[in-house]
């Protein structure tokens, strides 16, 4: 598709399906090495058939595992250039917070924040050997605004802004640039075991009409991975239709 990532490297975390799979697809058709890391098998059709993207089993709530695929980086590539922190779960009870279960809280905040913060660690490590690169977060539009009923969720992506950008602060003068995506409502396989009166609903809240894709999120995560964005650091950028807008 092109060369805005030729010769570079990158991780992509939660590649196995949606947003990760997307940008572990596009950043391959720039020119990049991927290793697509997921906590399932999902990534090994990814892989399949290219010499450009190579799966990786990682459970990012284990800091063993994650150092694991630290050090596959370290070994396939010898550092980093790009790590695209992806993997995370949702977390909506339908509860208010005061009676929101811990345990719902715990499960979502061993992969948003644990999880995040453990691949954001190790990919900053790798990048510090490498002499910099790029980290583009995903975020989401509730670390921005309320959601009833998602607490745990809404929180965790919370900190998601809040990692990128005191990341971003403290490794500037290092080279290395950590920025966010934070898209609404996209259209990814989890949407296809939800009723189409939920789905027209979701549409409809957003001013355009339609709910974006995962290949319009990995658009903007190949800018912020690439050279193209090299002033832009500590930044969350919305990605929802306008939703966010009113």
């Amino acid at each position: 598709m092109g060369d805005r990532l030729q010769g570079k490297s990158a991780i992509v975390t939660g590649a196995g399906s949606g947003i990760g799979r997307a940008i572990a697809t596009r950043f391959a058709a720039e020119g990049a090495q991927v290793i697509a890391a997921d906590v399932t098998d999902a990534v090994d059709d990814l892989a399949a058939g290219t010499d450009a993207i190579h799966a990786f089993r990682c459970d990012v709530g284990e800091e063993s595992e994650v150092r694991r695929l630290e050090s596959e980086a370290r070994r396939r590539f010898g550092g980093l250039d790009i790590l695209a922190n992806n993997a995370g779960i949702g977390g909506g009870s339908g509860v208010l917070l005061h009676e929101y279960p811990i345990e719902e809280f715990d499960r979502v905040h061993r992969v948003n924040v644990r999880g995040a913060f453990l691949v954001l660690q190790a990919g900053i490590r790798l990048m510090l050997e490498s002499g910099g690169g790029s980290v583009v977060n995903t975020a989401s539009t509730g670390g921005f605004r309320a959601t009833p009923g998602s607490s745990g969720y809404i929180v965790s992506k919370g900190g998601m802004v809040m990692m990128t950008r005191q990341a971003g602060f403290e490794y500037a003068d290092k080279g290395i640039r950590v920025n966010a995506v934070a898209p609404g409502t996209i259209r990814t396989p989890i949407l296809d075991h939800v009723p189409a009166e939920t789905v027209r609903r979701l549409e409809s809240r957003a001013p355009e009409g339609r709910l974006g894709t995962p290949e319009e999120v990995a658009n903007l995560a190949l800018f912020l991975a690439s050279d193209e964005s090299t002033h832009i650091i500590g930044q969350c950028y919305l990605i929802d239709g306008g939703r966010t807008a009113g």
